[in-house]
C-alpha cells in the first residue's frame, strides 16, 4: 500500500492494514528494527523506510532514497534492501536462501511472513547497514 498523505508514521503505516497483512509487517519492521536500531524509521515514497542516505552512482546520478524499505503491496508484500557487494545486490545474489519469495536486484516479494527466511533477510539487513557506510565503497546501480 502506497501510504495516503495523511500517514506520517510507521505506527500509521501498520494500524491502517488489515490483517493478516499489519501482523506480517508488524513482525518486520520489529525484526528490523532490532537488527539494525540506527536505522531511523519513517515514511519514504509511500512506504516504511529506514536508514535515509544520499549516494552517487558510478554514472553520476545522485539520489536520496533509504538503505531499507518495507511495503504491503496488492499482492505481495516487499522488502527492499538496498545494499552490495562485490558479488551484485544482497537480494539478488541470496535469493535460494530466503525461502518462497520472489527477488528482484533489491526487492524480496513474498505472499506471507511464513515464506521468508526472515532469519536470511536480517541478516542482509545488518550487511546492508555495514555496507551503507561511507567507508564501504561498493556501488551497483
Amino acid at each position: 500500500m502506497q501510504a495516503p498523505s495523511h500517514i506520517k508514521t510507521p505506527k500509521q503505516y501498520i494500524a491502517a492494514l488489515d490483517e493478516p497483512r499489519r501482523g506480517a509487517i508488524h513482525i518486520l519492521h520489529d525484526a528490523i528494527c532490532k537488527t539494525a536500531p540506527s536505522l531511523k524509521p519513517e515514511i519514504g515514497y509511500g512506504m516504511l523506510a529506514y536508514g535515509p542516505y544520499h549516494t552517487t552512482y558510478a554514472s553520476g546520478r545522485e539520489v536520496d532514497t533509504w538503505i531499507i524499505c518495507l511495503a504491503s503491496q496488492k499482492n505481495y508484500i516487499s522488502l527492499y534492501v538496498g545494499g552490495c557487494d562485490k558479488d551484485g545486490y544482497l537480494a539478488e545474489t541470496n535469493k535460494a536462501r530466503l525461502g518462497k519469495v520472489s527477488v528482484g536486484k533489491s526487492c524480496i516479494r513474498f505472499k506471507k511472513i511464513e515464506d521468508l527466511n526472515l532469519k536470511v533477510a536480517m541478516e542482509l539487513v545488518k550487511k546492508s547497514v555495514q555496507l551503507k557506510k561511507p567507508s564501504a565503497g561498493a556501488t551497483c546501480e
